[in-house]
């Protein structure tokens, strides 16, 4: 019953997000997967924090408290595509372009990797230059005191974890709430669905964190500049 209560809560908050957070429903998709081969793995169905009998004790107070994010499997690093990139910017900037739902990572004068991504939904998307000031594997997800007010069965913390909607790893943008993160969701790359995150399927956010790390200069604009975009267009017609 409890078990049922909790997915129940996990289901309820589906459409919820937290600033710089992806929808806590991103990792669903996991969860159910391991669902339905419960014969094979041991990882629980939804993110409860403690032990039934444990919550039970505690009145399912502690629910409200702590959920676990699940286990955290090796994730494979894996290139994206490369495209023509014509630009000044400095080997190893990271220009994000929210039409696009594109990161581009420069690897010289004329070339970049091109990272599909999920951007902000209207309203909650931003554009200046930041800094990477911190690189987490696996980071808990804490949402913040005025969301868990108007959503007061959601967790203080939640442990990272494959549940976890931060997913494998975590590049912290300056002193801002926002980060680049991974997420177990694949159907929600390409899209403009988050509350100012940008995120990445988890094995190339594994892969773009090994090769930048604190101090990457990381530029978000609305559209790249067209000299770019035309260098880029020249080549797929070519």
């Amino acid at each position: 019953m409890l078990r049922t209560t909790l997915l129940a809560i996990t289901l309820s908050l589906a459409a919820t997000t937290a600033h710089g957070e992806a929808p806590l429903h991103d990792n669903l998709p996991a969860a159910r997967w391991h669902q339905k081969n419960d014969r094979q793995q041991s990882y629980p169905s939804a993110p409860p924090v403690a032990s039934v009998s444990a919550a039970k004790k505690n009145k399912v107070k502690k629910s409200r408290t702590k959920w676990v994010g699940g286990p955290r499997p090796n994730i494979t690093a894996s290139a994206p595509s490369t495209v023509r990139f014509n630009s000044n910017y400095r080997k190893g900037t990271i220009l994000i372009d929210t039409s696009r739902r594109r990161l581009f990572y420069v690897l010289g004068a004329s070339k970049a990797y091109s990272y599909p991504i999920a951007v902000g939904r209207a309203g909650f998307q931003w554009f200046g230059n930041k800094k990477i000031s911190g690189v987490k594997n696996w980071p808990d997800w804490r949402p913040p005191a005025e969301m868990r007010q108007r959503q007061p069965k959601l967790p203080k913390i939640m442990t990272g974890g494959i549940y976890n909607p931060l997913g494998a790893k975590a590049l912290y943008l300056g002193s801002s709430l926002y980060r680049i993160h991974g997420t177990a969701n694949a159907k929600s790359i390409g899209t403009a669905s988050s509350s100012g995150c940008f995120r990445m399927h988890n094995r190339h956010v594994v892969h773009l964190a090994q090769r930048a790390g604190i101090g990457t200069r990381v530029i978000v604009m609305r559209r790249l500049p067209k000299a770019i975009a035309r260098s880029i267009a020249a080549k797929k017609s070519g």
